[in-house]
């Protein structure tokens, strides 16, 4: 866990919203594990970040889009051959600028992220993520890595 200023971001870069990322007053990353227990530690993470930025008014939303974001990383984007002892495959970055919250999650799938129809079945118990993100954030979306790095980025916004 660290915080690292822009050099850290250039990945996450391409795709996020109209930002300028020089302007990011701050910044926080953490590698998370290939298990769900590692829903648990991105929500404490971001407990923590939120309220060392003393924005924690908005922890309860953007906590709920960073469990379903860790969540569909760790179902979907994950091969299930992965090694349990490999470095940690899915990382999630908090970025706050003065009015802005961005929360991503990096992963090593190149699949696009589908979001479910909510209407589909009000009974399922799974696919609702997205639909959730869609209706806790601001905005979100997601892009691939550029260069070398395999993978994707799914971030949601949050006006502060």
């Amino acid at each position: 866990m660290g915080t690292n200023g822009p050099a850290m971001l250039e990945p996450l870069r391409q795709g996020l919203p109209p930002l300028d990322p020089s302007a990011v007053s701050s910044s926080a990353s953490c590698a998370l594990p290939a298990r769900y227990e590692a829903v648990g530690s991105a929500r404490k993470f971001t407990r923590g970040t939120l309220d060392g930025w003393d924005v924690a008014e908005r922890f309860d939303d953007v906590c709920l889009v960073v469990s379903e974001l860790v969540t569909n990383a760790l179902r979907h984007a994950l091969p299930s051959d992965t090694p349990r002892s490999q470095d940690p495959p899915v990382r999630l970055h908090l970025m706050r600028w003065t009015s802005r919250l961005v929360c991503a999650v990096r992963d090593p799938s190149d699949e696009s992220p589908v979001a479910r129809e909510a209407e589909d079945d009000f009974n399922a118990e799974s696919g609702r993520g997205l639909f959730l993100v869609d209706s806790f954030s601001d905005s979100w979306g997601w892009h691939p890595l550029a260069g070398t790095l395999n993978g994707k980025v799914v971030w949601a916004l949050f006006r502060l």
